[in-house]
């Protein structure tokens, strides 16, 4: 198997993943085709925020309109799907400009969780470590090695049910 290698996001992409609202639609759009009113109504906001979010994320390339489809009232409906594939940017927030885009992340991991419930947790494990510069540089690529075989290869598991983590490493105030 061969693993994709990751690149450096470019300022745009940075801007637009720098919001949790959007790296919610482009989880939503990731296993479905999704008009901006389902994209509204899945996220329980105004389609008018939504559809600002949408062109956001299209502008970049992180988001493309799929071929318009018939709707269950006979209406032309305009889906969009996922674009480019932002597992493999190389940490585009870490460095953000804004504390809101450092951790818009972790908001949209909190709002999905939430509304995903507590009993929807299948692992959980909270740990604190003393490590060197040097070795949280190690623990990431080692995480992150096994975390892309799995990324590389999830087309081939879409039968099996579907899991959404989050890892965050972070150095607490004493």
């Amino acid at each position: 198997m061969t693993v994709r290698k990751r690149r450096a996001a470019t300022a745009q992409e940075v801007k637009a993943l720098g919001h949790p609202l959007r790296l919610r639609i482009l989880r939503l759009c990731r296993e479905h085709e999704l008009t901006n009113k389902e994209l509204a109504d899945r996220l329980g906001r105004d389609p008018g925020t939504v559809l600002y979010h949408v062109r956001q994320l299209t502008d970049a390339g992180l988001l493309e309109q799929a071929p318009v489809r018939t709707g269950a009232s006979g209406a032309l409906e305009k889906p969009y799907r996922r674009g480019t594939d932002t597992w493999w940017l190389d940490g585009p927030l870490v460095d953000a400009d804004t504390e809101e885009a450092r951790s818009a992340p972790v908001v949209a991991f909190q709002e999905e969780l939430r509304e995903a419930g507590p009993e929807s947790v299948r692992l959980y494990e909270r740990f604190t470590l003393h490590l060197s510069e040097e070795e949280v540089a190690e623990l990431d690529r080692r995480i992150l090695e096994v975390l892309d075989e799995y990324v590389a290869t999830d087309e081939q598991r879409t039968d099996r049910p579907l899991y959404s983590g989050i890892f965050l490493l972070h150095e607490p105030v004493d």
